[in-house]
């Protein structure tokens, strides 16, 4: 039987041609029932622009940051699909590469499936500056000894997860950026969802917005975060002293709602 499809693309300050472009190729390549576009702080002009595009656009004031977005997009998909995804939105990943994704979940049975550019078998067309690697690859390889999840990739912007699994991590999450992505493979470890790592196509995109010093700040706040929150879901006594003592947390899915009641 097949199984119906969501994607977010999450995006701020977009190349509107190439977003359209990768829309249509999404639609070509997975047959979503629906693309839906999470767009931060757009001006006049780009709203414009999207307005033919094949994807439904929710677009909000702020910059809400990629993991927000993200949350909020599948807060909104989740009860009318079985399978969510999402992907970068300046095209990154190829829509083939995000089919394959979505198919570790849908042909597969992963629970959660992750795309992969340091994956021995991924096909990178062309590579990030030397910073970029060196730092993404000393982020997985602390990520690897910090959660015990084996993967060579922990950031691509291509993952898909079943709305069962949706519905099991969604409330421990509170991460708003980047950092995402680790938290969200934090949480369904803890949670015994099976994870695959699929390899891609993968071509660096030069105009990226994000900050190779600043994300890897981040990033690094993040995994110690994120390990913190693993063993707090494993019961440790130690993290679920230190969890009771922290206010003021909300997770990202009680401002994703608040997000949806305000549209």
């Amino acid at each position: 039987m097949s199984q119906s499809l969501g994607v977010v693309l999450p995006a701020y300050d977009p190349a509107v041609d190439t977003l359209a472009a990768y829309v249509d190729a999404l639609h070509g390549a997975l047959a979503p029932s629906v693309v839906r576009i999470e767009l931060d702080a757009p001006d006049a002009a780009t709203l414009a622009a999207l307005e033919d595009v094949n994807a439904t656009v929710n677009a909000v004031d702020a910059r809400r940051g990629k993991g927000a977005a993200i949350t909020s997009g599948f807060e909104a998909l989740a009860d009318d699909v079985d399978v969510l995804a999402f992907a970068d939105a300046d095209g990154a990943t190829p829509a083939a590469s995000i089919a394959d994704v979505v198919a570790a979940v849908t042909e597969r049975g992963a629970d959660l499936a992750v795309g992969s550019r340091r994956h021995p078998d991924a096909d990178v067309r062309s590579h990030q500056t030397f910073a970029r690697r060196y730092l993404g690859d000393g982020f997985a390889f602390l990520a690897r000894r910090a959660l015990g999840i084996h993967l060579y990739d922990f950031q691509c912007g291509a993952k898909a997860i079943t709305s069962d699994g949706w519905q099991r991590v969604r409330a421990h999450l509170y991460e708003p950026g980047f950092a995402w992505d680790v938290e969200l493979l934090a949480v369904a470890a803890a949670h015994s969802l099976s994870i695959a790592e699929v390899p891609v196509t993968w071509e660096d995109q030069p105009d990226s917005t994000v900050s190779p010093v600043s994300t890897a700040l981040e990033l690094g706040r993040c995994l110690v975060r994120s390990r913190h929150r693993m063993k707090e879901l494993d019961g440790s006594s130690v993290h679920e002293a230190i969890a009771d003592r922290r206010t003021g947390r909300i997770a990202l899915v009680d401002q994703a709602h608040g997000d949806l009641e305000d549209h």
